[in-house]
């Protein structure tokens, strides 16, 4: 009786197995999960920012040591102080985005220089700390915004959405080659993802700029950076889809969304993340794109060679793992001649 009911319960197991229904509950359960920890990590990157390091600039003659920590106790951190002996190379740190502020000395008097343009939420937090320190120490503390946000985008997050935009749009178009071109086969899937990452990346700059006004952007560098984050996104998926076949979309979504979209540095900027996401951020893709973006629109004359680096780097990575096992992609077709009857 035992023996037959074991084997009842093995045939239904097996039956079960072989059906749509498995693969359809384990989706389920995915899904689940994926919907908490979506909301879960734009909320503990974004929800209530915290700042735990923020380097600012020194310059000028007074005191100074009792204003930085007026601001650090009106902040509830730590301010990463470098003294400069001008103003001027002061300035060129901030331009170079190693610094978010300069506090200028000036006597009995003292001034923050903040960049909107350098980090937003930073200028905010600061820009509201500021007055409190001035009262607390008893020096006039005058406030000025030396790198303002362009007037179109005064919350600086034009340039998060269009690094989104480029992230996702990337992914979904190489999951679309994947059910619409399935026959496509190595070669063919990479030039057809860098085509729609080209028309894509135009698509994005010219409805920003040209259709809507939200942003001035530098429009070939901008149109450049659009098209290498929708090509880089979508050769990762391309990638997993080669490595791990029908569930890509699990390792694709939880590189490129849970963890590099809120560590990205876009909607929140790093000194306010919390440490992990702040140091991994810039090292994905999405950070990558925010980087090069934010700099060439705002800072140009000083464009940083690293998110470059690190889009070509994924980009390189992908498509080689993806041409070197291109024999376990579920996409392809056979290309040798029929054999002559």
């Amino acid at each position: 009786m035992d023996h037959a009911r074991h084997r009842t319960v093995r045939e239904h197991w097996t039956a079960f197995r072989e059906s749509p229904f498995l693969p359809a509950v384990v989706l389920l359960l995915i899904l689940a999960a994926a919907a908490g920890l979506f909301a879960g990590s734009y909320c503990y990157a974004m929800a209530n920012p915290a700042p735990r390091h923020i380097p600012v600039a020194v310059t000028g003659h007074g005191e100074s040591a009792h204003l930085v920590q007026a601001l650090d106790a009106g902040l509830d951190t730590s301010l990463s102080v470098r003294h400069y002996a001008t103003y001027a190379s002061a300035r060129a740190a901030v331009d170079e985005q190693r610094e978010f502020a300069i506090l200028v000395l000036q006597g009995e008097r003292a001034q923050l220089d903040v960049a909107a343009a350098a980090g937003a939420s930073v200028s905010r937090l600061l820009t509201q700390a500021a007055p409190i320190a001035g009262q607390k120490t008893g020096v006039p503390l005058a406030v000025h915004d030396i790198r303002p946000l362009q007037p179109t985008d005064p919350q600086g997050l034009a340039i998060f959405y269009i690094s989104l935009a480029s992230v996702i749009i990337g992914f979904v178009g190489a999951i679309q080659l994947s059910v619409h071109a399935r026959a496509l086969n190595a070669g063919e899937r990479i030039a057809f993802t860098a085509a729609y990452a080209v028309l894509g990346g135009l698509s994005i700059c010219a409805v920003v700029d040209g259709l809507l006004g939200v942003l001035d952007l530098p429009f070939r560098e901008s149109w450049a950076i659009c098209a290498l984050t929708m090509f880089t996104s979508g050769m990762v998926f391309t990638m997993f889809n080669t490595l791990v076949g029908r569930w890509a979309m699990i390792p694709t979504w939880g590189l490129m969304v849970l963890i590099g979209n809120p560590s990205s540095g876009g909607a929140v900027s790093w000194p306010l993340l919390p440490s992990p996401l702040g140091l991994i951020g810039r090292w994905l893709p999405p950070g990558a794109s925010v980087n090069a973006q934010h700099t060439a629109i705002y800072f140009h004359a000083h464009q940083h060679v690293l998110p470059f680096i690190v889009l070509a780097a994924w980009s390189l990575v992908a498509t080689t793992i993806f041409v070197v096992w291109r024999h376990r992609h579920p996409g392809g077709r056979d290309t040798a001649p029929a054999p002559a009857r």
